[in-house]
């Protein structure tokens, strides 16, 4: 039998939490978990679901969340498939969690996400390409070009180039604890 998901509002998240009668799933990357996540939420990344195991007390409610809802809504077949009975939503995720003036746990020195530091890489490098093409030389346009066929590169194939470069940049190495 395949769980239903239901959408719960943050305060009734965190009643549930409170009494103990939730476990709480965050399926984002380690390192979007690692900058910020709800207090004792699990993390279980989604690029890591089909090896994770979710081991969870049968009388306790499963609520899965990540950052805004998209990716929930978007993978709730797969996370659905391994809760027996009804599993739950954060609706809105980590978000409306603290827009809702909840706690959120954040670690302001870990590095922000790789995908975010992608975007940003990538959109300077574009810019930078097609700033230096209209006023240096029109060679230059070719850096926009090579940006642009890398990330279509890395969304046909699920490989970045780009993120394994930033992984090995000195603030994205992991510190020794």
């Amino acid at each position: 039998m395949t769980a239903t998901l239901h959408k719960l509002q943050p305060h009734e998240l965190q009643a549930r939490l409170a009494a103990g009668r939730a476990v709480l799933v965050d399926i984002r990357e380690a390192d979007e978990f690692a900058r910020a996540h709800i207090p004792g939420a699990r993390s279980q990344p989604l690029s890591l679901w089909e090896q994770a195991h979710l081991t969870v007390d049968p009388d306790a409610d499963v609520v899965f969340t990540c950052r805004t809802g998209m990716r929930t809504a978007g993978a709730c077949d797969r996370l659905a498939a391994r809760v027996s009975g009804d599993a739950f939503v954060l609706d809105g995720g980590l978000d409306a969690w603290a827009k809702a003036g909840l706690p959120v746990s954040k670690d302001k020195a870990a590095p922000m996400e790789i995908n975010r530091q992608v975007q940003i890489t990538a959109g300077l490098l574009i810019l930078t390409g097609v700033v230096l093409g209209y006023t240096v030389s029109p060679l230059w346009f070719g850096l926009s070009g090579f940006i642009g066929a890398g990330l279509t590169f890395a969304g046909l194939s699920g490989t970045c180039g780009m993120a394994r470069v930033l992984m090995l940049m000195p603030w994205n190495r992991v510190r020794a604890t």
